[in-house]
């Protein structure tokens, strides 16, 4: 009888463990959704420094008893571009946004924001990606939904758009309403 070496059965085992994985990912509800481990959670906390003459915002502004929203963006971000005309309709709508401007010098924060409008009530800066590594930010543009109480209740990784604000944002908030 021959012997069966562990190389043998290796690559098998791992195509098998890999199709699984890929199989399982696939099936997801939603594949375009990133899970959180901060739903239902108390946000991280605000660590954010002034960007200009901006009004820059705290933990205590996530507890304010309003539902809110927190956009990571940053100038250098294309994605951010393509979804800045939907937080300027949701700003116009009444919906409170503050900004934590992800990595980047701030005469390009700002230039951004005088170029295409501020859509912010409060802005700060991390300009290291601390408050991006507490918060679990993939990458930049992610937003999330806070209820009154600081709660994440939801979060968006990629761009802000027409669809995520119909399918997934807005039921969300009439939920929270």
């Amino acid at each position: 009888m021959a012997k069966v070496s562990p190389l043998m059965i290796a690559p098998p085992v791992t195509f098998a463990a890999l199709a699984v994985l890929f199989y399982v990912g696939m099936n997801r509800e939603n594949p375009n959704e990133l899970p959180t481990a901060l739903a239902g959670e108390q946000a991280p906390a605000v660590v954010v420094s002034e960007l200009g003459e901006k009004t820059i915002f705290t933990d205590e502004t996530l507890r304010d008893g309003n539902i809110k929203l927190v956009n990571f963006w940053a100038s250098w971000c294309g994605p951010c571009r393509v979804e800045h005309p939907n937080l300027e309709q949701l700003k116009v709508e009444g919906v409170p946004i503050y900004g934590v401007n992800y990595k980047d010098p701030a005469r390009n924060a700002l230039s951004f924001l005088d170029e295409l409008g501020d859509p912010y009530v409060g802005v700060g800066a991390d300009p290291k990606g601390r408050m991006g590594l507490d918060w679990g930010v993939y990458g930049v543009p992610e937003t999330y939904l806070i209820d009154g109480d600081g709660k994440v209740i939801l979060r968006i990784a990629g761009p802000l758009t027409q669809r995520e604000m119909t399918e997934r944002l807005r039921p969300a908030m009439a939920e929270l309403e």
